[in-house]
């Protein structure tokens, strides 16, 4: 059995180049010694073999090199493409995220935001379920928060990147509108809280606008769950010739709910999404669906999240994603 190799430590590194395990410290650190003792250390470490051991080395800068990312939901195939990119994004930035899933309940978000606190994470990126908690203004004075999706109660975020939710809602009804539907059905796990996306109000806004009779029903990010309520509105007598739904995770459930009840999809009703998650285009059906830019969003949170956990960041910093509509075969013309 091959033996296991023992770990170089630091006090040998000093003996090899003639200077005190503090010196040697400081030098691997980059403080209080010259570049040219730096570059000398460094080098007999890397000939050594030498690794700074993780805890030791977060005790001596005072950071653990982690970001927690709280999803609001991970049953959203959405929010698992955006955990994954943040995942990689912090990787490639020599961080690590620390993924963790609230399962659509405000209790335990916060809770769980909470415990990531304790354990002492660098900066916190989450997309929130209810953005309106003090909660989030409480752990701002103790480390970078970065939202996304929705702003943060009081502004006391480092941070957010959020969504032009009223230019989102506006293209897909309009969309919908044009193509002569009148009656729609609106599918959201939206809550009254959440400062920059009430649903009902940019909805009925644009309802009104534009002539529609709408009607606004709560939805599961589950698409298990969004197919009971979908079956409830398409059972109805009166369903609506669309369904908007507020992320494709829940048009996923609009469209298991159509099979069910033999309704063909657009010919009996057309679907609409929100988010472009990349199985969307394959669907049968391929659904229409609002896009936001999913390596933008991740690419600006990481950057806002990176930048104030190094101190390069300058007051707090808002970004707005701009929507797209992706227009494809889900929608069409309203029934005769």
């Amino acid at each position: 059995m091959p033996r296991k190799r023992k770990r170089v430590t630091i006090r040998e590194v000093a003996q090899a180049t003639g200077l005190s395990p503090a010196a040697v410290s400081y030098a691997l650190r980059g403080i209080q010694t010259s570049e040219e003792t730096q570059e000398r250390v460094r080098a007999a470490a890397e000939e050594l073999g030498f690794q700074a051991h993780p805890i030791a080395r977060a005790l001596a800068l005072g950071r653990s090199g982690m970001i927690g990312v709280l999803c609001g939901s991970l049953e959203d195939y959405w929010q698992q493409s955006l955990a994954v990119g943040i995942g990689r994004a912090l990787f490639g930035r020599d961080r690590y995220a620390l993924i963790l899933d609230a399962a659509g309940d405000p209790a335990r978000e916060l809770d769980l935001a909470r415990r990531l606190r304790d354990q002492r994470v660098d900066g916190l990126i989450v997309q929130p379920l209810d953005p309106a908690a003090p909660l989030w203004a409480e752990l701002a004075e103790t480390l970078p928060v970065v939202s996304i999706g929705d702003a943060l109660s009081g502004g006391r975020s480092q941070g957010e990147v959020v969504f032009d939710n009223r230019s989102g809602v506006t293209q897909a009804l309009e969309h919908l509108a044009a193509l002569g539907h009148r009656r729609i059905g609106v599918l959201t796990s939206t809550r009254a809280s959440t400062p920059d996306r009430p649903a009902d109000r940019h909805v009925d806004a644009e309802a009104g606008r534009l002539g529609l009779d709408v009607t606004v029903v709560a939805a599961s990010q589950s698409w298990t769950r969004a197919a009971e309520a979908a079956m409830d509105m398409l059972a109805a007598p009166d369903r609506p010739t669309a369904v908007f739904c507020f992320s494709d995770s829940i048009a996923y459930g609009v469209y298991a709910a159509t099979r069910e009840l033999k309704l063909d999809v657009p010919g009996d009703v057309s679907v609409c999404g929100y988010d472009d998650h990349p199985m969307s285009a394959l669907l049968t059906p391929p659904l229409t669906t609002v896009d936001w830019d999913i390596d933008g969003i991740v690419n600006a949170a990481v950057r806002v999240v990176v930048d104030a956990v190094d101190g390069r960041s300058r007051g707090r910093r808002r970004v707005v994603r701009a929507p797209a509509l992706r227009v494809r075969e889900s929608t069409g013309p309203v029934p005769v």
